[in-house]
């Protein structure tokens, strides 16, 4: 009795295959919708499994490339994280360099006169001149030249007298308190034994605050589209 229904069971699963295989016999593939409902359930199948597997892969590639991103960007974050660290741990010294910096900054524009202060400061080199007995043939401001932060003002200078004597009026000079530089320095015979000398000194005094403002308008002006160059 049981093989009877086994045989019967197995014939009958034959037969359910048969039926089934018959359904993806002479399929013609340019008329899908005439297909028989099994072979439509396949091929939605295969695409809805086609279209998750191309997804996938898709996702896979986006993810890699994210990853190889983070693995070539994290040589130059441990590099910044190392300085930052190095700064973290020097932050007291820092701070104590950057106040040192500051002072020393103010001890700099201490030694530039401002622009009430610039006479004074042309007649303290005559004064060193004449100190040292030497004798002005020329004392002449040229034009002052406007800088970032500062003014240059240019000097021309030509003094006669002994050789001593305009070596001692080149120190005093230079120990001024207000900073002053000789440039195109010339020596040359003069009456009566003595040396001429001819020399450019330049002084130096910072913007006020008009000065400063009126510099940083023309910066602006300048920076704009289509302004005109200088």
């Amino acid at each position: 009795m049981a093989t009877s229904k086994s045989s019967t069971l197995g014939f009958e699963l034959t037969s359910l295959f048969d039926q089934a295989a018959g359904q993806f016999r002479n399929l013609n593939v340019n008329e899908p919708g005439q297909w028989p409902t099994l072979p439509k359930l396949a091929l939605w199948v295969f695409m809805v499994a086609a279209v998750v597997v191309a997804g996938w892969f898709s996702l896979l590639n986006a993810s890699q490339e994210e990853l190889d991103n983070a693995r070539a960007e994290e040589p130059k974050l441990k590099v910044t994280y190392r300085g930052k660290l190095a700064q973290a741990v020097n932050l007291a010294e820092l701070r104590k360099q950057k106040l040192q910096m500051q002072e020393y900054v103010t001890q700099l524009e201490k030694q530039l006169p401002g622009k009430a202060e610039m006479d004074a400061l042309l007649s303290d080199i005559n004064q060193a001149g004449l100190g040292r007995g030497l004798l002005f043939e020329l004392f002449r401001p040229g034009t002052a030249q406007v800088k970032d932060f500062y003014v240059e003002q240019p000097i021309s200078v030509r003094v006669t007298g002994r050789y001593h004597d305009l070596g001692a009026f080149t120190a005093d000079v230079a120990n001024l308190s207000r900073i002053v530089t000789l440039h195109n320095l010339n020596i040359l015979p003069a009456r009566d034994g003595t040396l001429a000398m001819d020399a450019i000194a330049r002084t130096y005094r910072y913007l006020d605050a008009a000065e400063v403002a009126e510099q940083r308008k023309a910066s602006q002006a300048a920076a704009k589209p289509g302004a005109p160059k200088p």
